[in-house]
């Protein structure tokens, strides 16, 4: 083996590579067997969470970095003045078995560009993830990356080798997709994932039936969203989010914001790097819809098509419906507690579960954990802590931020004593 040029192959794929987001691991717990290698399940050159918040590392490559098409927003399209280099099959395997042994690594994130058509590439992708189960025993986490336009065929088969698999979406709505990559069509990417979500769905059933039914994807399906390469709004990007989400069952929708990496006159201009504080925004909707019962048209519409970068968009809403509160934390229902700025799940859960037993007040809202600061302009306890009627929602939020500062500078003051 010529290990200059692996090594050299390794430097160009991986930092191709990083520009996918969509690598999380959280769902699957792949159990070793037969004395395998790897247990995606246990604990542990890229980083990602599990569902139970456990950090775990993952090799992260392209197989490829040749690409057939040419798409404005991508550092590997076919037009970009770049180093090229491909990995073999065997290379794969070898570079992940080797690194799993040296405890580098827990999985294998393989993602490509597309060479000789989407077919060729994705059966690329499944030898290398059939060669690790089959030959190499080997037990820990797979994502694969699904190739647009790939065939029903190759998807099923994908899903018995890899956890979880994805399709990047990569521009939120048809009509950027077609100025930025007029050679891809939008539905090349939702054929995988309706193959995807209806194989999970048929895997499940026939398991509850047939023990030894095998696993198909169990981790799921993702898919990732440039954000900024095109003029879409917040409300563009999140209303294509819930319909993944409804549609196609997504365990994950990532946001990535776009890196200006080209002059392409179709693009934002180089320099114009989307706030890292938008991508955050995104993500804080998108778990309010997943995790707290929101609709996104409440969070999002058309009167409101952009998220506000000054406060979190949970308390946003809520300054936006005033004539909702205050909630008597005693009687609300739980989900309306889930829609008071400063409770989040675990909390609401807590104040569930304690007020069976006696009338709760401030001081056990404190000890429960609640940010209090924000929560007392929106609930009632044993006492309204705050009069707010002759405030505007403008000058509330003008004072939540204010007090957030403030305590922010409280708490880092003495830490800054120490030096």
């Amino acid at each position: 083996m010529d290990f200059d040029r692996i090594k050299e192959k390794l430097s160009i794929l991986a930092d191709a590579a990083k520009y996918d987001v969509s690598c999380s691991s959280s769902g699957s717990k792949r159990k070793n067997s037969n004395k395998g290698l790897g247990d995606s399940s246990g604990m542990g050159i890229c980083h990602s969470y599990t569902q139970d918040g456990r950090c775990v590392s993952l090799l992260k490559i392209l197989l490829t970095n040749h690409c057939i098409f040419d798409c404005a927003y991508c550092v590997t399209r076919k037009s970009n003045d770049i180093k090229r280099a491909a990995f073999k099959v065997q290379e794969v395997v070898d570079l992940t078995i080797s690194f799993y042994r040296r405890n580098y690594i827990e999985g294998l994130f393989l993602s490509s560009g597309i060479f000789k058509s989407p077919d060729h590439t994705m059966e690329r992708l499944i030898q290398v993830a059939k060669k690790l189960r089959k030959e190499e025993n080997f037990n820990g986490y797979i994502h694969l990356k699904s190739i647009p336009g790939a065939s029903d065929e190759l998807m099923r088969e994908a899903g018995l080798y890899a956890d979880r698999l994805s399709v990047n979406i990569e521009i939120p709505t048809k009509s950027g997709l077609k100025l930025l990559a007029p050679d891809k069509k939008h539905e090349d990417f939702m054929k995988p994932m309706k193959k995807v979500k209806d194989e999970i769905i048929q895997y499940k059933q026939e398991s509850k039936l047939i023990k030894s039914t095998p696993k198909y994807a169990p981790a799921g399906q993702s898919t990732q969203m440039i954000v900024g390469a095109t003029g879409e709004s917040d409300r563009d990007i999140m209303y294509s989010s819930a319909f993944f989400y409804k549609n196609y069952n997504m365990k994950r929708v990532y946001y990535s914001g776009y890196v200006p990496i080209s002059t392409d006159p179709r693009l934002p201009a180089i320099g114009s790097q989307v706030p890292m504080l938008r991508e955050n925004r995104l993500y804080q909707t998108d778990w309010l819809m997943r995790f707290y019962g929101f609709d996104i048209r409440e969070l999002l519409n058309d009167s409101f098509q952009h998220l506000d970068m000054e406060v979190d968009p949970k308390l946003s809403w809520a300054l936006r419906n005033r004539h909702l509160f205050p909630l008597d934390i005693n009687m609300a229902d739980k989900q309306l507690l889930l829609r008071v700025p400063g409770i989040g799940l675990k909390s609401t859960n807590k104040i569930v579960q304690a007020r069976k037993y006696r009338k709760l007040n401030w001081q056990h809202l404190q000890k429960i954990g609640i940010a209090v600061n924000r929560a007392k302009y929106f609930i009632t306890c044993d006492s309204r802590e705050k009069e707010l009627k002759d405030l505007t929602s403008e000058e509330l939020k003008q004072l939540i931020i204010k007090n957030s500062q403030s305590k922010f500078r409280k708490e880092l003051s003495p830490q800054l004593s120490l030096f």
